[in-house]
């Protein structure tokens, strides 16, 4: 019987081929209470637990293959970092200590309890770290258990393996594979890619997953999420994995296995055209010159950015450097060597470092760990949480002073609605320059800008291009923040809409200030990477997008197709509509 399921598209892409089912990755975990004189040896094993799971990952790291993605290196480094957080060990020792539980059961006692810190977190990328933490914990309870590896390790890669274009359901032999599991760690990421997998579907996962990241870079056609797929998919059943719509269809027909077939040969040539316009300028039919800029997660992320002919990065997201790090933020020499890494992988192109976008709602291990928040997303986050520790606040400024050296450094402050705030930030970026100058460091010129991401802030515009370089449109917590939906709880998710009439008048106002100032603006969330938009941004007079690099050449293909000036009365007539989305032929 032919079935869909349904889950998250993360992956461009399609993959064909017989299911090859992973066993749930969670272990299944003894609960017994100890004897007092028992605590010492249960707390061994933990130790002994950690200590090899540390040697495994840091092994995997120091071998990694020279074309592994920078993404599974720095995701590797994350679980190190876990594996030494005391909020996680500490936390442990108290369960075997106090009460007495054998070191698995603490175990995933200690994961509940910071599993559920996580899930309150707003920030979406800082929230799916819990997987991270998950899997850290899984391989402590393998080892302790001596089970093996999650991924099967085919022998080699079958060269004369059916074309997934060319297959019938009646093949047998040298058909193509696709991985159905509850979850994939980076490890199992690293089997997956030497492997004779062709493409993956997990249950869980979101678009800024692990999983997600590493299946981007390594441009494998995947969807997360589908929740039961592991249990509803049977070994050796033909799957079809659409990582273009997020669709996974399960032992199709005749007639849809030859149709995605022809979706593929389609795929497949459309790669191949935009891989021809790496180096095509991104000047539109009239002549309008747009700026196609990068998101970055980190300094390793500069290579890819520049495969794809980004003319610099619009957003590091310097958050990365803080995360999992036992409450040990980092210092300013580390953070100036890891900007000065973007920079240098940049080779003279632009770089734009975001400051910390993170709060009290992020586990830092910082604040009081009984401390509760009714609602994290309105809460001490981003440059509140900066101007809240003006010393840390001051060190990252220093360090990207410093870097900015070296290169072309624009400096972007997230979540900004008050004019005090804005003072208050200019006032410590000052001060930063004076404490380099009294230390004789050498620090260079940046471009300052601002994050367009709270409705107050779209409203005060002109109030925030008088301080300002730049804006940045931040058009994730503008949408999440001027609906008032919370984009993590799928109760509402159906509500978040990027094109409602109201985020697209905050926008379009943006825009058309901040051009009438002469002043920069770029769009740097999730509508600046999806094609479907492109038109309609150019029409209300954006020239700068930002976003993943794999959605650069897509979007190209758009804005060379585009005559700018043509596209001005429609995009007023889109901006007057009451449902934008039919105007656009785009579903609600």
């Amino acid at each position: 019987m032919t079935f869909s399921i349904h889950g998250l598209a993360v992956a461009r892409g399609i993959a064909i081929g017989r299911a090859v089912l992973v066993a749930s990755s969670r272990v299944d975990v003894a609960h017994y209470f100890i004897a007092p004189e028992q605590v010492d040896a249960e707390l061994m094993r933990l130790v002994q637990a950690r200590e090899a799971v540390m040697v495994e990952l840091q092994t995997l790291h120091d071998h990694l293959p020279k074309d592994s993605p920078p993404e599974l290196s720095a995701i590797l480094e994350v679980h190190l970092m876990l594996l030494q957080d005391t909020m996680l060990a500490d936390g442990v020792s108290g369960w075997i200590k106090e009460r007495f539980y054998n070191a698995e059961w603490a175990l995933t006692s200690q994961l509940d309890v910071v599993a559920r810190q996580f899930d309150e977190m707003d920030d979406a990328y800082l929230r799916e770290r819990k997987g991270d933490l998950e899997q850290v914990v899984e391989r402590m309870l393998r080892h302790m258990k001596g089970v093996a590896h999650v991924i099967p390790h085919p022998s080699a890669k079958r060269s004369n393996q059916t074309r997934q274009q060319d297959l019938q359901l009646g093949d047998e032999m040298d058909v193509p594979l696709v991985l159905v599991a509850h979850d994939l760690s980076p490890a199992d990421m690293l089997q997956f890619k030497q492997s004779v997998f062709t493409g993956f579907v997990t249950d869980v996962g979101g678009k800024t997953s692990h999983t997600a990241i590493v299946a981007r870079s390594l441009d494998i056609p995947a969807v997360v999420g589908a929740r039961t797929a592991s249990q509803l998919v049977r070994q050796d059943d033909w799957i079809i994995i659409d990582g273009d719509s997020g669709v996974v269809i399960v032992n199709p027909s005749p007639i849809i296995l030859a149709e995605y077939g022809f979706k593929q040969r389609q795929a497949d040539l459309e790669r191949e055209r935009l891989l021809r316009l790496r180096h095509t300028p991104a000047v539109t039919l009239d002549g309008q010159r747009v700026e196609l800029l990068a998101n970055i997660e980190m300094p390793e992320d500069a290579p890819a950015a520049l495969e794809v002919s980004a003319v610099g990065v619009g957003l590091f997201r310097s958050e990365f450097l803080f995360m999992g790090r036992a409450g040990a933020l980092p210092d300013e020499q580390e953070q100036y060597l890891a900007y000065k890494r973007a920079v240098d992988g940049m080779k003279g192109l632009p770089v734009t470092i975001r400051t910390v976008d993170i709060g009290a709602d992020k586990p830092l291990d910082r604040t009081v760990k009984d401390e509760t928040h009714l609602n994290p997303a309105l809460g001490l986050r981003a440059i509140r949480w900066s101007l809240a520790d003006p010393a840390m606040f001051l060190t990252q400024l220093r360090a990207i002073l410093r870097a900015a050296a070296h290169g072309q450094v624009h400096l972007l402050i997230p979540m900004l609605a008050h004019a005090r705030e804005i003072t208050q930030t200019l006032a410590l970026l000052d001060k930063a320059r004076k404490q380099l100058d009294a230390r004789g460091e050498v620090f260079g010129p940046v471009k300052v800008g601002a994050m367009i991401e709270v409705p107050a802030a779209a409203l005060s515009v002109k109030m925030f291009l008088r301080y300002f370089d730049y804006l940045s449109i931040g058009t994730n917590d503008l949408i999440q923040y001027t609906l008032a939906i919370d984009r993590a709880d799928e109760l509402v998710a159906h509500l978040y809409d990027p094109l409602h009439p109201a985020v697209l008048r905050l926008l379009a106002e943006t825009i058309a200030e901040a051009r009438a100032q002469g002043k920069g603006v770029s769009v740097c969330g999730e509508m600046a990477g999806d094609p479907a938009m492109t038109r309609l941004l150019l029409g209300l007079g954006l020239r700068s997008f930002s976003m993943h690099p794999t959605q650069i050449l897509a979007v190209k293909q758009e804005v060379i197709r585009a005559d700018a000036s043509k596209l001005e009365a429609w995009a007023q007539e889109v901006l007057a509509s009451d449902e934008p989305a039919e105007l656009m032929g785009l579903k609600p």
